[in-house]
């Protein structure tokens, strides 16, 4: 029985979705350990593009699929994501944790209120719900999936939130006129109705599979350092992106996990605000923004580009006692000349290897590059013939040094979006 971990190395968008499709074929089940539809994968299968938010991209597997503890749900949205996967011949094999948070229609509201408040100190939020449901969860007045599949249950603690709620909600917009507990309560319950059948106790039914000698794949959302605690606060998401809360957020214990798979985008991105030592604002990130797709999943939003930052991977490395590295995206650096990696920066006159734990000081700092020679642009097909022959010599001292930097080794290079544009490290 193995539980292998998939986390995300950078800011999020590493490509987690198509390694854990890739990965989930070999696995019994497949969970997800926090967040909520704010996360967005792409799958992409025999050319077809599938876009995933709730649900891990093991679905497409026929494998079990179980949103843990740990996450926040969006009822109406995740109906409509089953309704759109079943429309492409998906069976959902679904278990929806008991003790999941809900994200409620006045998480919506609040979460855009509160950012417009921001002004130009915004923090890119989706505008989902995200953080201010786990804020309710934390103040205990959350409403969670056991509540929305009895009424009488779910209306006590609506008409208990909305005490806080409304008024909370009032002093953000004076036109805001108060919400009614039995109206809300009509909505989610038709909800819970839908997702009743899912809903279950699913710390023990991971016990259940682990006692039967299952292999779990856990899944992470977002990326290490949008971590509440370890990111680059306060421009992060609202829960623990890394492998500590994969115990967490699905009740399995740490000491079952056996395998952390980090995933690394072979180039940086992230979406919204806050600091980016290694962002191009030049011809060359341009170039990797149009090469790579690099548009947010869920949000639309262009993606801000740079070369590949090995400061934050040797971080998460250690932070999330990585095991071996998927490398994504390599195939959207070719055609560029010259590479450029950052190995130190430079911060306060000093060289320093390790990532900044204070946002202020991470934007503070510059970023030291090794330089190695690129490689031609090539086709699809290009990509296929040159790793039948393994791993090409021009590619091997960029490999080498992600190695020597992180201490892990490269198991997997994606060179696609496609699930067979895949080469297993021998």
């Amino acid at each position: 029985m193995t539980v292998n971990v998939i986390v995300g190395m950078q800011w999020g968008d590493e490509g987690k979705g198509k390694i854990t499709d890739y990965y989930a074929r070999n696995a019994h089940a497949v969970v997800r350990y926090q967040g909520g539809n704010n996360a967005g994968h792409t799958i992409v299968r025999n050319g077809k593009k599938y876009s995933l938010h709730h649900l891990p991209s093991g679905v497409f597997e026929g494998k079990e699929i179980i949103l843990g503890n740990g996450m926040v749900i969006d009822p109406k949205f995740l109906i409509d994501e089953l309704n759109t996967i079943k429309k492409h011949g998906v069976e959902e094999n679904l278990h929806i944790s008991d003790n999941a948070n809900v994200i409620m229609s006045y998480h919506i509201i609040q979460d855009e209120l509160e950012e417009n408040l921001r002004g130009g100190k915004k923090i890119g939020t989706t505008k989902k719900g995200i953080g201010p449901a786990y804020t309710d969860k934390v103040n205990r007045i959350g409403i969670r999936m056991a509540d929305i599949i009895d009424r009488e249950r779910l209306l006590k603690r609506i008409e208990y939130a909305l005490i806080f709620k409304n008024r909370y909600l009032a002093s953000l917009d004076s036109s805001f006129k108060p919400l009614n507990a039995e109206d809300i309560t009509d909505e989610y319950f038709k909800y819970g109705t839908v997702l009743k059948k899912f809903v279950k106790d699913t710390r023990n039914y991971l016990y259940t599979l682990q006692e039967e000698n299952k292999d779990i794949l856990i899944e992470g959302a977002q990326g290490t350092f949008l971590d509440i605690d370890h990111g680059t606060y306060p421009f992060t998401t609202s829960s623990n992106t890394v492998t500590g809360n994969a115990s967490t957020g699905t009740g399995i214990p740490f000491r079952d996990i056996t395998k952390v798979t980090g995933i690394l985008k072979a180039y940086t991105t992230r979406v919204g605000e806050g600091p980016f030592p290694t962002e191009l604002k030049n011809n060359i990130g341009k170039y990797l923004m149009e090469n790579g797709h690099e548009f947010g999943t869920t949000t639309g939003r262009m993606r801000r580009c740079g070369w590949l930052d090995l400061v934050m991977a040797r971080t998460a490395a250690k932070m999330n006692s990585i095991s071996e590295i998927s490398l994504t995206k390599i195939d959207v650096l070719s055609g560029l000349d010259v590479l450029k990696v950052c190995t130190h920066y430079e911060y306060d006159g000093k060289k320093i290897k390790y990532f900044p734990s204070d946002v202020e000081d991470l934007a503070s700092c510059r970023p030291i590059y090794e330089t190695l020679p690129g490689w031609k642009k090539m086709s699809s097909e290009d990509w296929k013939m040159v790793f039948e022959a393994g791993i090409p010599d021009f590619m091997k001292e960029y490999i080498l040094l992600i190695e020597r930097e992180t201490g892990a080794k490269i198991s997997l290079i994606s060179y696609g979006p496609d699930r067979e544009e895949t080469y297993i490290v021998k």
